[in-house]
């Protein structure tokens, strides 16, 4: 189970890296960050609503409580808020300084398990060692992939483009496309312990993700008739706009979503969120590799940091699962150890009493 949930993750980590780009080339050409919100979870209600009537034809979902149907409007508010932070940032930045602000996410969402209860700290222990010291050099190996260039190591004539793209950037766009990738990094995090926090008591991946995409919609809806003044921009073009709502609406509104909430069940928020790293090494290798993109040293060792901290979070997991499962064998063990005793003592019972009649 551990191997098939690490493999779906790098999988939507590869098929993430377009979303940024295919996004910014849609806004590049006049569409707009609210309208795309909205209707891309408007085509992904279209894709759940069949899907989850087939999933759930010959199974029934867990019992629909309010409490449930209130965490996750909460998890829709802040999926509303993260897409619209994430694609305005987009737009007044890049989708190279998405990259960027988007490692900062399993530092945030560490902390806050930790500070759920989610995720235990216990310096102590070897696995909760590699698991703090692998989140730490996730995210300074994506640093160093952002900030550090160094010397070229392949003799490619093409310059680092990730480093071009944050350079040339004007400052103000730059500054406020920080600040809201950024803060869509924080909501990221919160969104991920919110959402674990649901599947925990409500285990159905498709509903909630249902569920909250019509929240989503009915939010994101409110909000872009008031925020965009241009009727013209809810006009779809069958252009590159099509094509951003699409690939959002079946890829991250519902692919990618339904596949990190059986992830966050099964494996928790941390472990979801330290795969963003994992998304500006598969860019900086397909830019080398079909770009002609030149490999620096920066990028290089933030790579290699990368990986390593990578296999460190992977293993510290490993450990604790492997430890969970012990404690379990043992605790499954002892209701049975107690008969023991129970025998012994009737047989030296039987035996006194037989002492006793005979004497």
């Amino acid at each position: 189970m551990g191997a098939s949930v690490t493999a779906a993750m790098v999988t939507l980590e590869f098929l993430d890296v377009g979303l940024n780009t295919v996004t910014k080339a849609a806004m590049s050409r006049g569409a707009s960050h609210f309208i795309l919100v909205v209707y891309s979870n408007t085509l992904a209600i279209f894709l759940l609503v069949p899907s989850s009537f087939i999933f759930y034809r010959k199974r029934t979902p867990p019992q629909l409580t309010w409490s449930i149907v209130c965490r996750i409007f909460l998890l829709g508010l802040l999926s509303c808020c993260g897409q619209m932070f994430h694609y305005f940032g987009i737009e007044n930045g890049s989708p190279a300084l998405a990259s960027a602000m988007i490692d900062l996410t399993p530092g945030f969402t560490f902390i806050l398990a930790i500070i759920f209860r989610m995720e235990k700290l216990e310096l102590r222990v070897q696995s909760s060692q590699a698991k703090s010291f692998g989140t730490v050099l996730l995210i300074g190996g994506a640093l160093i992939v952002t900030l550090y260039k160094g010397l070229p190591i392949t003799s490619a004539p093409s310059k680092n483009k990730l480093i071009n793209e944050l350079v040339q950037l004007p400052l103000s766009n730059w500054t406020i496309g920080g600040i809201f990738l950024a803060a869509h990094s924080v909501i990221l995090a919160i969104y991920y312990i919110v959402q674990a926090w649901i599947v925990r008591d409500y285990p159905a991946e498709l509903m909630v993700t249902l569920i909250c995409s019509i929240f989503v919609t009915i939010l994101s809806s409110a909000v872009s008739l008031v925020a965009e003044k241009n009727p013209n921009a809810w006009r779809l073009r069958p252009d590159i706009e099509l094509m951003a709502i699409g690939y959002s609406a079946i890829f991250a509104v519902s692919v990618r979503s339904v596949f990190h909430t059986w992830a966050l069940r099964k494996k928790g928020p941390v472990y979801v969120s330290m795969f963003k790293p994992l998304g500006m090494v598969v860019a900086l290798v397909f830019g080398i590799a079909f770009l002609g993109d030149t490999l620096y040293l920066g990028s290089f060792v933030g790579a290699a940091t990368i990986a390593l901290g990578f296999y460190a979070v992977i293993w510290g997991q490993a450990k604790e699962e492997k430890m969970d499962e012990d404690h379990t064998e043992i605790s499954g063990f002892k209701p049975s150890s107690p008969c023991v005793p129970l025998l012994i003592n009737k047989s030296n019972t039987e035996d006194s009493r037989a002492t006793f009649a005979s004497g």
